[in-house]
């Protein structure tokens, strides 16, 4: 990765988590990287605008730790009272299209100084629209990014063009298939989302936390599938851990911006994991070794369900065996050990992993 190099950035959706992204582009900046098209969903699509109507890093920074709840969430008390379940959502509109305003005022996408595609959907139809494209570059860039920010039952549709349109991570949270179109040489992807991590006490923390934790449950698995078949252009996969911290936490922020720079600098110290001309697939790979703990496995064979075709068999005891423990995994790949009920199943790093077994 260097200078020369003709990339799109790609920023998923996350709610709070996402002010990493502000994380990401001050270290790719800094470095003098600078993403010939940023595609953003969500949160993704906010911060990605801002910088591209010529917010500098220093302000993102400053705008993102300083952000409080009611900079964009405010209950619609008065619609939750007299509509009832015809309310359009959870939250007013206003602080969010205060922010916006504040971020990118009320230029189009023409008038960006750098270019910049925004994740929606049509409400109606289901149709998944990019803003920023050809034909779709002449509207207000603050519109665009209220609906790639309105999760169903939170925020509202924004209307765009007589259409009504919502939060484009509800289909795909992290967009890579549209910059697959737009010509880099490799596509640099972050993704905030959590659903990996374990949870305690969902249920007790009301409806809108229930509702928000279904959802981004539904994004990861909708990403997983799609990335597991990725072939070209390469892309480089970076998860900022920040999946400890909830989408609607506002106490810390900081931390999270911090998260995201760090995520990156590491990324960007590691050259020999970055794909080459000619490479596919997800990146970084790196090699691991997959164990069964036999006294742990009940031989439900969800494994055989959840992982790729042949990878696990059940012996004559009915328990899991791996068929190939040694393998090279991108980010991603592993998704499926989390769906073994029992956490019989792990993968560690090739190295820590034949250490272990020689301790033992």
């Amino acid at each position: 990765m260097n200078k020369q190099t003709q990339f799109t950035l790609v920023l998923g959706g996350g709610g709070m988590k996402g002010v990493a992204h502000v994380g990401v582009l001050q270290a790719l900046t800094e470095r003098g990287l600078v993403p010939s098209q940023i595609v953003g969903s969500s949160v993704g699509a906010l911060v990605g605008a801002a910088w591209s109507a010529g917010k500098s890093i220093a302000e993102l920074r400053e705008i993102a730790i300083g952000l409080v709840r009611k900079d964009i969430f405010a209950v619609a008390h008065a619609d939750m009272a007299f509509k009832r379940m015809r309310s359009p959502a959870l939250f007013r509109r206003e602080p969010l299209d205060h922010l916006l305003h504040r971020l990118v005022g009320d230029i189009t996408f023409q008038d960006l100084g750098n270019p910049l595609i925004v994740n929606t959907v049509d409400l109606n139809s289901g149709m998944q629209v990019f803003w920023g494209l050809e034909g779709l570059d002449e509207v207000p860039v603050k519109d665009a990014v209220f609906a790639s920010c309105a999760l169903p039952g939170y925020l509202p549709p924004r209307e765009i063009r007589g259409r009504f349109y919502m939060d484009g991570a509800t289909v795909d949270n992290l967009p890579v298939g549209t910059a697959r179109i737009l010509g880099a040489d490799v596509i640099i992807a972050v993704d905030v989302s959590a659903s990996n991590a374990l949870r305690a006490d969902t249920q007790d923390e009301g409806f809108a936390s229930v509702f928000a934790r279904a959802a981004e449950i539904a994004m990861q698995s909708i990403l997983e599938l799609r990335l597991r078949e990725w072939t070209t252009p390469p892309i480089y996969y970076i998860h900022p851990r920040v999946e400890h911290i909830s989408a609607f936490d506002f106490d810390h922020l900081r931390e999270v911006v911090e998260e995201g720079y760090r995520a990156t600098v590491a990324a960007l110290d590691q050259p020999e994991e970055w794909p080459g001309p000619g490479d596919a697939g997800v990146h970084p790979r790196r090699p691991v070794t997959v164990r069964v703990q036999r006294e742990r496995c009940i031989g439900c064979g969800a494994c055989l369900v959840q992982a790729p075709p042949g990878m696990f068999v059940l012996d004559a005891q009915g328990k899991a065996v791996v068929t190939r423990p040694d393998q090279e995994w991108s980010p991603i790949d592993g998704e499926f050990i989390r769906h073994c009920p029992t956490y019989a199943i792990s993968a560690r790093p090739a190295a820590t992993a034949k250490a272990a077994g020689a301790a033992s």
